[in-house]
């Protein structure tokens, strides 16, 4: 049997036990619960599985980062599942009195979710758990970049689930072209913009209903009257989670001119205090693989080879076995320059000096539509022009990253950094489908609003006048 007869087959038989049975409430909770479970279960075994894949990632971040996350957003769904699942009624126009209406969300059937390597738990499970509360059944494929963590998974899946509730895929790139291409009800991917492209392209030849959370450079800009203080210690601490190898870490700065050694002196004192005695601090994430360290030092290479002036914040004596790459600031980049180019995915933070805040807008508006924005500034004038000046998947005002833990908040980019959006409420309408349903009466208007038409003029004309009344 081919390897795409074989995924298709585990597909049917998915969906075929959605068909018999799908999960009403007290299933979806129960399922939750159960993942909740499993997950605590295997948490050992997936800490160090990332630390594995990573070669060196904190257990501490590993906890804070995604296993928090998935605990807190099953403990919201469950919470919540009742209210979310409630038919809504709504008021039925004039001239279709006496009939009742209302909608409710309805589960699509069989999510396929595309996890990511650099959170390979969170961006795995983590729309995997919006896609049980919605009632769906899933199949997953982990990023075949964390092996060890995808074995993880699966395990926890199998402990978690029936096999004709939840099914995991684990393999290479020929697994995963062969998963894209499958007829789910929904599909939904987190990874690279390029990537992304393809998925796309598969998903159309069934139609199937996408959701694409991509990247991108993503802005920070500091108001010359905010603290500069506070404000390099939130995103230096921010870009230096996971080593940088984050969608939502700030991608490069907008700082006020004359402020630049100032801002090196302090992110050369937070890192310090942050990861003192790199390289040789467990504490800091290294780079998942060797290929994406080599594709960090070329982006210096390059820049520093254009002219930018290159600040490493920590010293950079480490071995190319251990896949370290030291925090890096850069001065006087320019457009010409790969790093300005490309989403960074690592320890690299350019700089780029404004002298107006309009200045800045317009820098961020030249280019392609980003994932999250930060902006830092206590007046909520500027805050306001700055939101009504731009377009982001979403914005922190003031710190960085942390609207993505929001539950009442929706996650996504717009254009290039993605499409659709989950969390919470919005991760359970992205699974769903929001269903109108009338209820007509046995004597109802409606049944004058048929031929012969020559015997309803009358009634054509009072419509219309009705319709037309301002």
């Amino acid at each position: 049997m081919t390897a795409d007869r074989e995924l298709r087959d585990r597909l049917d038989r998915l969906r075929k036990n959605f068909e018999r049975s799908a999960p009403g409430y007290e299933q979806r909770r129960k399922a939750l619960a159960n993942l909740a479970q499993a997950l605590k279960t295997h948490q050992d075994a997936l800490v160090q599985a990332v630390d594995a894949d990573f070669g060196g990632r904190p257990h501490a971040e590993t906890m804070l980062l995604e296993l928090f996350p998935l605990h807190d957003q099953i403990r919201h769904a469950r919470r919540s599942l009742r209210g979310w699942m409630r038919r809504r009624s709504v008021r039925s126009p004039w001239f279709l009195l006496p009939a009742r209406a209302f909608w409710q969300y309805q589960p699509l059937g069989v999510a396929g979710i595309i996890g990511a390597w650099n959170y390979p738990i969170l961006l795995t499970l983590g729309p995997a758990i919006d896609a049980i509360a919605a009632g769906n059944h899933i199949m997953l494929k982990p990023s075949e970049l964390a092996p060890r963590t995808a074995g993880v998974i699966a395990q926890v899946l199998q402990d978690a689930f029936s096999p004709d509730c939840a099914d995991c895929v684990t393999g290479g790139p020929e697994v995963a072209a062969a998963f894209s291409a499958l007829p789910f009800d929904h599909l939904f991917f987190t990874g690279s913009t390029r990537v992304g492209h393809m998925i796309m392209q598969a998903a159309a030849r069934n139609l199937t209903p996408v959701t694409l959370e991509l990247g991108g450079k993503s802005p920070a800009i500091i108001h010359e009257s905010y603290s500069l203080e506070r404000a390099v210690g939130r995103i230096m601490t921010a870009k230096l989670y996971n080593a940088g190898q984050t969608c939502v870490a700030p991608d490069y700065l907008l700082l006020p001119a004359g402020h630049e050694a100032a801002f090196e002196e302090l992110a050369r004192k937070t890192v310090a205090g942050l990861y003192p005695e790199l390289p040789d601090n467990s504490d800091y994430t290294r780079i998942v693989s060797h290929r994406h360290r080599a594709r960090l030092l070329d982006l210096i290479a390059d820049a520093e080879a254009k002219g930018a002036r290159v600040v490493r914040l920590a010293r950079d004596e480490a071995g190319e076995e251990d896949k370290l790459v030291a925090p890096t600031l850069l001065f006087g980049v320019t457009d010409e320059m790969s790093v300005m180019q490309e989403e960074i995915f690592g320890p690299l933070l350019p700089v780029v000096r404004y002298r107006e805040l309009d200045e800045a807008i317009v820098y961020v508006n030249d280019r392609p539509r980003p994932l999250a924005l930060y902006y830092f500034d206590n007046d909520r004038g500027r805050q306001d022009h700055v939101l009504a000046s731009t377009i982001s998947g979403g914005v922190t005002i003031n710190d960085c990253i942390y609207h993505l833990a929001q539950h009442n908040l929706p996650f996504g980019g717009v254009g290039p950094s993605g499409m659709g959006q989950y969390h919470g409420f919005d991760g359970f309408v992205t699974f769903s489908k929001k269903r109108p349903v009338m209820v007509q009466r046995n004597l109802a208007g409606t049944a004058l609003l048929r031929a012969p038409w020559r015997c309803r003029q009358w009634l054509l004309r009072t419509m219309l006048r009705i319709a037309s009344r301002r």
